[in-house]
């Protein structure tokens, strides 16, 4: 099967974005706060609860996720 005389490749999916982000039911995309890894023994206890979960990442960055991700998401 030829393809078209003027088809654009398939977009691929950024792997390392697909690793550290998905994508909520509204569209925003969610992380994990950095920092909880390891040696999490120095900080608060109320900085390490507040670490816990995923949080939104800031609205500017989120079209250059969305683009990364080709809208695909775990």
């Amino acid at each position: 099967m030829a393809s078209k005389p003027n088809s654009r490749p398939k977009m691929k999916t950024h792997k390392g974005t697909k690793k550290r982000f998905r994508l909520s039911a509204t569209g925003k995309a969610m992380h994990r706060n950095a920092g909880t890894s390891h040696l999490a023994t120095g900080l608060s206890k109320k900085r390490r609860r507040n670490l816990r979960g995923t949080t939104s990442l800031h609205p500017c960055m989120e079209p250059s996720i969305q683009a990364a991700l080709n809208g695909y998401s775990n």
